[in-house]
């Protein structure tokens, strides 16, 4: 579940809390809603763990190291690899 998904379920148990006045036989929609609400909560609070350990960037641990330039000498005079 994404981020997306931890909101949608802290705003439907928020509705389900503060906007309804339901009343169904069995089903307290109250903590249903406090339910909804804490669950959403942990999963922002989870989501938001992960996405900051992804962010971390480690140098890399290999160093670069330059060649010398080749330098093809040639008996017969050429030097740049255009002779014949």
């Amino acid at each position: 579940m994404g981020l997306g998904g931890c909101i949608i379920l802290i705003a439907v148990g928020a509705i389900l809390t503060f906007a309804t006045d339901w009343h169904m036989h069995g089903v307290n929609l109250t903590v249903v809603g406090l339910i909804l609400m804490a669950v959403g909560l942990i999963g922002v609070a989870t989501f938001s763990g992960i996405a900051r350990r992804r962010r971390v960037v480690v140098p890399p641990t290999t160093q670069v190291v330059e060649e010398e330039p080749r330098h093809h000498h040639r008996v017969d005079g050429y030097s740049d690899g255009y002779g014949v």
